[in-house]
């Protein structure tokens, strides 16, 4: 259930303190306005579309990550008909380095779906946001609070934080039981119809701010908190135990063989499958083994012997990637095959931030063209 108009019923907040869920939304205002973030690229603007690309962005990535980039997308792309309009590689390299490409990929079928389907016009309601590619349901609420003064419940990562220790929430917040509890809580906790719109954003915009700057995960700042007084976690001295951690899993290890094929200057890109890790990048042809990846080179025409290059590690989510790389010469410039056309592209190491590369082959080819260039 949406939280979206000051006559829909909240649901009953549970056991919490009476007098601190009454006024736990005038105090985050107040301390808003007064210490939140106000200067942000994405802030003092009701534009959907700027704000929709922001709060992509910031999820799971921190803003000073995320301020270059969003500079050069609304450079590149100043409108959503114009994101929609380009071509996805050229949408991949500007993503390039950002981090869990499936929201670049969502961000592209989210602008085609608006330009071609609604117009080039956002939804202004939090179900017809969430409806759209890669928009769910917090950050469809952040959307319509912060474009359209829509009251609605926000809960990312921050937010839960915040909720876990002020309110004493047990549990980890990734399960669904204590997540469905925070939705009631928060739910509970938006501003009433005699809020104004400059309220609501200050409300949302002060959930976010107050997690991000002063409730952090590994050093709250607890003293110039506004609810130091009332928040569970400082007043039992559990900071570190509220939100309570995802359960630990043993984190698997992958490994793979890169080809780093040089052809005078330039080196092979390969584009990936458009779903999966590093979906619809450029990357280095890949292969399970030393002997796999040969006949991988073969098929490019390279007959001499691979040089192997420093191993790389890359952490994502869920496993480790170790990365072999060997790298070949050919001894003439110009002697490779071309081969799969559209899927493979013979790069100049100079030209290569005109491609979208995962980090860890960026960082390769970078040292790579160090050395050559």
């Amino acid at each position: 259930m949406y939280l979206s108009s000051a006559t829909t019923e909240k649901p009953a907040p549970g056991t919490y303190p009476a007098d601190l869920l009454a006024s736990f939304a005038a105090r985050l205002i107040a301390w808003q306005r007064e210490h939140g973030r106000h200067d942000l690229p994405w802030q003092n603007t009701r534009d959907p579309y700027r704000i929709w690309l922001s709060e992509i962005m910031l999820q799971q990535t921190q803003v000073s990550t995320v301020i270059p980039y969003y500079a050069r997308f609304l450079e590149r792309f100043p409108t959503v008909e114009a994101l929609a309009a380009a071509p996805i590689d050229d949408v991949m390299a500007l993503w390039a380095g950002l981090g869990y490409y499936s929201r670049a990929r969502n961000l592209y079928r989210c602008a085609q779906v608006v330009a071609e389907e609604h117009g080039g016009r956002f939804p202004s309601t939090v179900v017809g946001l969430a409806e759209l590619p890669g928009i769910g349901r917090s950050t469809a609420a952040a959307i319509a609070s912060f474009a359209f003064g829509v009251r609605a419940t926000i809960l990312d990562g921050n937010v839960k934080r915040v909720l876990a220790r002020v309110f004493g929430v047990e549990g980890f917040p990734g399960e669904k039981r204590v997540e469905n509890a925070m939705w009631t809580l928060a739910e509970s906790l938006v501003p009433g119809g005699d809020a104004s719109d400059a309220d609501v954003s200050a409300y949302t915009q002060g959930l976010m701010d107050l997690g991000a700057t002063l409730c952090t995960r590994g050093k709250p700042d607890c003293e110039r908190c506004p609810f130091a007084d009332d928040c569970v976690a400082k007043t039992t001295g559990r900071q570190r135990q509220l939100p309570a951690a995802r359960p630990k899993k043993a984190v698997p290890t992958r490994r793979t063989w890169m080809l780093v094929l040089l052809d005078g200057d330039a080196v092979m890109l390969e584009k990936r499958p458009p779903t999966g890790i590093w979906g619809g990048l450029w990357s280095l042809p890949e292969a399970a083994g030393e002997a796999a990846l040969a006949d991988r080179a073969q098929t490019f025409g390279a007959m001499a012997k691979a040089s192997p290059l420093a191993s790389l590690t890359h952490t994502f989510t869920h496993f480790k990637l170790d990365i072999e790389p060997r790298m070949v010469e050919f001894e003439r410039k110009g002697a490779a095959l071309a081969v799969n056309e559209g899927e493979t592209v013979w790069v100049p190491l100079r030209e290569i931030d005109a491609y979208g590369v995962p980090a860890p082959v960026r960082k390769l080819l970078d040292g790579l063209r160090g050395s050559l260039i």
